[in-house]
């Protein structure tokens, strides 16, 4: 079946006692056995399993071409949740120049505590990512593509044979991208997470993160932590985001457009410094987005010519645009990188820069988008 089908049905068959269409909300924390050990489908405690939870994951793994997912609390559970099944002390990660905030603060202020070492590497730079794992083994490389907030663009096929030829595991983000763009385990990836709160879901109700892998070892190791460490999705939250997973991809083809509209728009703008958006053909990974990628995604960022108080003054002009965090819900949001969602990265080699906005370009009607803009430039 084919990815719009698969969006719809997969773990989604109706139910088998009344023939319901979208699957229940199993709201319950424990099941009945049949006798000491005799379990009912595998179902003891939710927090092992859970009927609605398992439908997500029958789904999740469907759309990223996997065999395996498992769906948690948040993003940063699932992040978590996979290094420590992946990671010992001792080992050694690479992780992005311009990675995301939280990740960044993962790995700095919790897992350097654990004896996990990191380096960050441009991995834009394959040659500077192949020279860093010869200067020191890594137990696995950690990407994102496109980047957030700086939305870079990674060669995930190169990047996975430098990292499987030095012995290293490949892990690629793919919140910004989501399924229905781009498959990482499909260009060499072992593992893909996400934050299931952001396309996935689409509506901002809901907060939940995933892993998916096809490797059965690594899924059982997963399975295993997860289990014990206990960060699951609850059953609502899993079937919030099983009800946005059906409108992905006509969401994400709305998303596309109007990001595309809004980055030529601000390309031409004369309070605008620099646009960064893969789908802009003079954005250094164009070719790569255009090669691995199905579209260029729903996030524009850009930079002020004035300066860091323009660009904090800008955020709080949109009418349209709501200044918040996160993204990639069908509402347009606003922020400023440097002071909201990578704060943590100040004073780090990861700071963004002070003069950047961000955007989740949501599936308003794009001129009035365009409208909010312009108007908030001034």
């Amino acid at each position: 079946m084919r990815f719009e089908t698969l969006a719809i049905h997969a773990g989604q068959e109706p139910d088998p006692l009344t023939g319901a269409v979208v699957p229940p909300i199993y709201q319950t924390s424990t099941y009945k056995q049949d006798g000491v050990g005799g379990t009912r489908g595998g179902y003891e405690y939710s927090r092992t399993a859970n009927p609605t939870r398992k439908a997500l994951e029958e789904c999740l793994a469907a759309l990223e071409n996997g065999t395996h997912a498992l769906a948690f609390a948040s993003g940063m559970a699932a992040e978590d949740c996979l290094l420590r099944a992946l990671c010992r002390p001792g080992d050694h990660v690479l992780i992005p120049a311009d990675a995301y905030g939280g990740t960044f603060r993962l790995f700095a202020t919790v897992l350097t505590r654990w004896g996990v070492s990191y380096a960050t590497v441009p991995q834009t730079d394959l040659g500077a990512v192949r020279q860093a794992l010869a200067d020191r083994p890594a137990r696995l490389v950690w990407a994102e593509t496109p980047t957030n907030p700086l939305l870079s663009v990674v060669d995930l096929e190169a990047l996975a044979g430098i990292a499987h030829a030095a012995g290293a595991l490949l892990v690629a983000d793919n919140t910004f991208a989501s399924p229905y763009l781009q498959r990482p385990l499909d260009l060499g990836a072992d593992a893909v997470v996400h934050s299931t709160t952001k396309y996935l879901s689409g509506h901002s109700d809901v907060v939940g993160g995933a892993v998916v892998v096809r490797d059965p070892e690594l899924a059982g190791g997963l399975a295993f932590t997860q289990n014990a460490t206990g960060a699951v999705a609850g059953p609502v939250d899993s079937w919030l985001t099983l009800r946005g997973i059906k409108t992905l991809a006509v969401r994400m083809d709305r998303h596309c457009a109007n990001a595309a509209a809004v980055a030529q728009m601000l390309a031409g703008h004369p309070a605008v410094s620099h646009v960064l958006y893969p789908g802009l053909p003079g954005h250094p990974g164009h070719k790569i987005a255009a090669a691995q990628m199905r579209g260029f995604g729903g996030m524009v960022s850009f930079r002020l010519a004035a300066g860091p108080d323009a660009a904090v003054a800008a955020c709080g002009r949109t009418r349209l645009f709501t200044l918040g965090e996160s993204l990639g819900g069908v509402e347009s949001l606003i922020e400023h990188p440097a002071r909201m969602t990578h704060a943590s990265a100040a004073g780090s080699p990861l700071e963004v820069p002070a003069d950047l906005i961000r955007l989740s370009v949501g599936i308003e009607d794009v001129g009035d988008l365009i409208d909010d803009l312009e108007q908030a430039l001034g």
